[in-house]
Parts: C-alpha cells; sequence; structure tokens
C-alpha cells in the first residue's frame, strides 16, 4: 500500500503544475485587474500602470508564473494585495472553517445515503415513492438556492437558527461551543440534503442489483437470517460504490461550499476566494486553487485506499 499511495503522490504532482498553468493563464487572462479594482472606474492610465510596475503585474506572463511557482515551491503563497497579509496566514485561517462545513456536511451525507439501501428492500412501496420524489425534488436544486430557502423557514419564518456568520458575539469577544454549532446548523444541512439526495439514489441502485446476485439467494438457501444477508452482504456490497462517488464529489462539494459560504456570509475560503475573484485579488484566488487541487487529489487518494479495505478482492499492485 505504502509504493501506491508514493506512485500516486508522484503522479500527483504534474497535475497540480497543470492546474496551477491554467489557473494562472486564466486569471491574468480576464479583463480588468487588481489596479483597476483598487483605483475605481475613474483610475488614470498613469496611475494604473504605477501600481502593475509595484506588484510586477507589468512583466510578462511566463516570467510572472516563474516568479510565482518558485515562491510556491518555497511554500509562499504571496501577499494579498487588498489584505495586504500572507495569502497562506488567511488560508490557515479560513480552511478549516470550510473542512468543517464540507467535512460535517459530508459525513452526514455518508450516514443517510444507506436510506438507498432501504428504499431497494422495500422497492416499490409507499415510503420508497415519497423518498424518491423529496430525492429529485432536493437533487435538482443548487446549493445557493436551497441555502436561500433553509434561511427562509428556518432563520426567517422559524427563527431557530442563525440565518448567516460564523458566532453572534460582537467586537472580538470568545463565542461559545454551542453559539459556533448553531451557526453551522444550516450550511451544514443545506450540503447534506443536496448531497444525499443524488448519493441515496446510486445507493437504492446498487442495492437493487446486489439482491439479485447468486450469493444473496445462496445465503438465504442456507438458511441465514434476513437481518444478516440485508445488513452483513447486500449492504456492504451496495455502498462501495458510494467510495468512488466520495472521491469524484469532492470538487462539486468545495464549489457547493463557496455558494453556501456566500449565501450564508459564513467566513471560509468559499467567501475569501469569492471576495478575491471580485476584487481581482490574483495571490488569494491562485492560492485558493491550489488548496482545493490539493485536497481533491488527497480525496480521491483516500477513496481509493478506503475502496480496497472495503473489498479485500482489490489489491494494489
Amino acid at each position: 500500500m505504502g509504493r501506491y499511495i508514493l506512485r500516486r503522490l508522484l503522479q500527483a504532482i504534474p497535475v497540480l503544475l497543470g492546474i496551477t498553468l491554467v489557473s494562472f493563464l486564466i486569471v491574468h487572462l480576464v479583463p480588468g485587474g487588481p489596479a483597476q479594482a483598487m483605483l475605481g472606474p475613474r483610475a488614470t492610465p498613469l496611475r494604473i500602470e504605477e501600481i502593475n510596475r509595484t506588484l510586477g503585474l507589468d512583466k510578462p506572463l511566463p516570467v510572472q508564473y516563474v516568479i510565482w511557482l518558485g515562491q510556491l515551491l518555497r511554500g509562499d503563497f504571496g501577499t494579498s494585495y487588498f489584505y495586504n497579509q500572507p495569502v497562506l496566514t488567511l488560508i490557515l485561517v479560513n480552511t478549516p472553517r470550510t473542512l468543517a462545513v464540507v467535512g460535517l456536511g459530508t459525513i452526514a451525507s455518508l450516514l443517510l445515503s444507506p436510506i438507498g439501501a432501504w428504499q431497494a428492500y422495500r422497492r416499490g412501496s409507499v415510503g420508497d415513492h415519497v423518498i424518491t420524489v423529496l430525492s429529485y425534488f432536493f437533487y435538482s436544486m443548487p446549493f445557493f438556492w436551497l441555502g436561500i430557502i433553509m434561511i427562509l423557514i428556518f432563520g426567517v419564518w422559524l427563527p431557530w437558527f442563525p440565518s448567516g456568520g460564523i458566532t453572534s458575539v460582537v467586537g472580538g469577544g470568545a463565542a461559545t461551543f454551542l453559539d459556533w454549532a448553531s451557526h453551522l446548523v444550516l450550511p451544514v444541512a443545506t450540503i447534506a440534503i443536496g448531497t444525499v439526495a443524488g448519493w441515496s439514489r446510486y445507493v437504492r441502485s446498487s442495492m437493487i442489483d446486489t439482491l439479485s446476485l447468486d450469493f444473496i439467494r445462496t445465503g438465504r438457501a442456507k438458511g441465514l437470517s434476513e437481518t444478516a444477508v440485508v445488513l452483513k452482504h447486500a449492504l456492504r456490497n451496495s455502498l462501495l460504490p458510494l467510495i468512488t462517488l466520495l472521491g469524484f464529489s469532492i470538487p462539486s462539494l468545495f464549489s457547493g461550499a463557496l455558494f453556501i459560504e456566500v449565501v450564508f456570509n459564513y467566513p471560509g475560503l468559499g467567501l475569501l476566494f469569492w471576495d478575491a475573484t471580485v476584487q481581482r485579488d490574483y495571490p488569494i484566488v491562485l492560492g485558493g486553487v491550489v488548496v482545493v487541487g490539493v485536497l481533491t487529489i488527497l480525496g480521491n487518494l483516500m477513496a481509493d485506499v478506503l475502496y480496497a479495505v472495503a473489498d479485500p478482492r482489490i489489491r494494489f499492485d
């Protein structure tokens, strides 16, 4: 397993280089720039040229890329144009908040996804049809629209939870754990509901196929209890595709977190990335792309390892 993980990590190096190159070119080719964003629409060309020279944006793009990549390899993500702080510091402060939202939402989705197995076992029942309708309903909703509905229902009509922010403390005081957790409820629930709506459909389809296999009939013929057949054999095999789906869903989860953080005004990596994009703060935008790329690669590697652990027939060689 160690050699397999090392080989995958080495293969990730050219992927990350490709991500940095493409993202660098796209960011710098978009019309406008940080100087225009700083000075506003009335900025004079002379002033824009002065700021670009100060920031090093007057150099050719290949030169800028080599300089930025060299800094990145030394662990220097640059300095934010607007916050005037090291980008790495901003990322280290905001990434754990985003990981909390995405991680808790993903865990909740994984715990709720086996409901699709119950649907497959009760295929054609009223409960199956009701859950299917609800799954399609929530699966068709974008994260930002579902978040707005959650705010409207549980933050305005039924003011059970805060509708935005990370704490209710004003003035920099220390927030309690309950205060912090209450602000996480709606963002996490939005990710969980939107994700489990799609994942449960995969589990249902996989469970239906598994229940028709020969080893399930053999287990019943040998006198195994229905609980053992369904939970120990059928459910375990039907959850295998969910592990692969988890690895491929990590990029969409982070992109969904961006919209959720904007909707809930939750200060995480997504909101930081959004503000930096609007302000043309290139170092933050590129730093965010690198961090999300690394997390996506690690997530896919984790999914591959878990898949082999769950299915003994898979070998790393």
